[in-house]
């Protein structure tokens, strides 16, 4: 996996965790998401819909981020 994506994959992170409209369950349900990303380093692409298809709430997150 790229360092490029390894940064995007932590700058995503922190910004799910400092979320105040994600539950728990969604940021749960997030990180595992990420960390199957990462075990089968897939595309950032299909990473982005595989997140937001969890909460239509992580889509502004990653556009704060600069990532969609």
């Amino acid at each position: 996996m790229s360092k490029s994506n390894m940064t995007h994959l932590e700058k995503i992170k922190e910004t799910i965790i400092e979320d105040k409209l994600l539950s728990e369950e969604e940021k749960s349900s997030s990180f595992k998401k990420i960390e199957e990303w990462i075990a089968e380093d897939r595309g950032m692409d299909l990473l982005y819909q595989d997140l937001t298809a969890i909460s239509s709430r992580i889509r502004p997150l990653l556009a704060e981020l600069g990532l969609v």
